[in-house]
């Protein structure tokens, strides 16, 4: 399956990238999908435990299995008052 991946600020400076597309297997789920992410980025690691991903614009839960040909957003935490 193919998948979109874009990156928003600090995960952005992490990977050195805007957007990718990775071929990821069949039923991945949000989680799965993170690993992943980890296995590819090792810079990643330690934002991964409080990212937000966004799966088709909706946000997303670990869970949450993730389709052929959606997209996929990476933010970091955001906190605000």
């Amino acid at each position: 399956m193919n998948v979109k991946v874009l990156f928003f600020a600090t995960m952005r400076e992490r990977t050195g990238i805007r957007d990718i597309i990775l071929d990821i297997p069949e039923g991945t789920a949000v989680a799965d999908f993170k690993k992943l992410l980890v296995q590819r980025y090792p810079g990643l690691a330690a934002a991964m435990s409080s990212v937000l991903v966004a799966v088709n614009k909706e946000f997303a839960f670990d869970e949450q299995i993730i389709l052929d040909k959606s997209e996929i957003a990476v933010f970091p935490p955001v906190s605000g008052g």
